[in-house]
């Protein structure tokens, strides 16, 4: 168990010192969205370029894995959706939002981390496709169920309108500039890949540092209880989700998914949500109610994925 503490609990400390040092004055919350955009804009695409394109094209179409995390994700939303509909008595649009949280992973600022550290390897490739699943299809999905009152057309002109925003991001360019890198195994020159290596290095706990410090000003206020079914649905519901559609898909005629990428996949869908998640969520009138359950997934996601880990390891004896 402690080897696994020392894997979570670094992530962790860095988001806690990124909380402390921006509670306390240091950084001003104001600040971290400058260190957001360096991380957002720079850091984090230069990172995934360099993953990209200097992993082998075979890798990268990796169609097991790439379905396996969109079905899984999939199911969570449809079960997610469902149960707050039905159960909890929700708006169309609400349900969505609550689906949203338990369905998009943070898989730049928090995921990528956790991995180099237990699976490094693979670390980049995992960031790669996971981006793919949720920036083309999991997050158009839900701001298309969204979009409930604004009729199938509204719906159609939100989806176009994030579609394009999306491929606008530095992240998808960085990952598509890496992926025509690779496709045509061009060997970059060595002043631009010493570039490259030192934008990526920074990213990861400069990434977990703001994740700490956007969580500063948050507080529950009354909402701790109705955040929970999200955040088990997050933290617990998705990773068996994947790991069933990682158990069943082969049945279908798929190849499995290779070892230290299968326990990837798992992991990726253990992490808290996106942290862009309350500024999604914002469009609809979702804030409060996001800003407190990223909070609270976060904080929890520190005891499940100590959990998650211990349990992978078991599984794959060892990595």
């Amino acid at each position: 168990m402690l080897d696994i503490l020392s894997i979570t609990s670094p992530i962790y400390l860095i988001i806690l010192l990124g909380f402390a040092m921006t509670r306390g004055g240091i950084f001003a919350k104001s600040e971290m969205r400058v260190l957001g955009k360096y991380v957002f804009n720079l850091a984090l695409p230069a990172l995934l370029f360099r993953a990209v394109a200097l992993t082998p094209i075979g890798e990268m179409l990796n169609v097991s894995y790439l379905l396996a995390y969109l079905s899984g994700t999939l199911l969570v939303i449809v079960v997610g959706y469902s149960w707050c509909r039905r159960v909890s008595g929700l708006d169309p649009t609400a349900s969505t939002i609550h689906a949203m949280g338990m369905a998009c992973t943070n898989s730049a600022y928090v995921g990528y981390p956790i991995l180099l550290l237990t699976l490094a390897p693979v670390a980049g490739v995992a960031l790669a496709l996971n981006m793919v699943v949720e920036n083309l299809f999991i997050i158009p999905l839900l701001l298309f169920m969204a979009g409930s009152d604004s009729g199938v057309s509204g719906r159609w002109q939100t989806v176009r309108t994030a579609l394009i925003r999306l491929l606008r991001m530095p992240l998808i360019i960085g990952m598509l500039a890496g992926l025509l890198v690779a496709l045509l195994a061009v060997k970059l020159p060595a002043p631009i890949t010493r570039t490259v290596d030192l934008l990526s290095s920074a990213s990861s706990a400069l990434a977990l540092f703001f994740v700490g410090g956007t969580l500063v000003g948050l507080s529950p206020h009354g909402l701790g209880a109705k955040v929970l079914p999200v955040a088990i649905g997050k933290l617990l519901f998705h990773p068996l989700a994947i790991l069933l559609m990682v158990s069943v898909l082969p049945v279908f005629g798929l190849p499995e998914i290779e070892p230290s990428l299968r326990v990837a996949v798992v992991l990726m869908a253990a992490m808290p949500m996106i942290g862009i998640y309350p500024t999604l969520a914002q469009m609809y009138g979702q804030e409060d109610f996001s800003a407190v359950a990223l909070l609270v997934t976060t904080i929890l996601s520190f005891f499940t994925l100590s959990a998650v880990l211990l349990l992978l390891r078991h599984l794959s004896g060892g990595w």
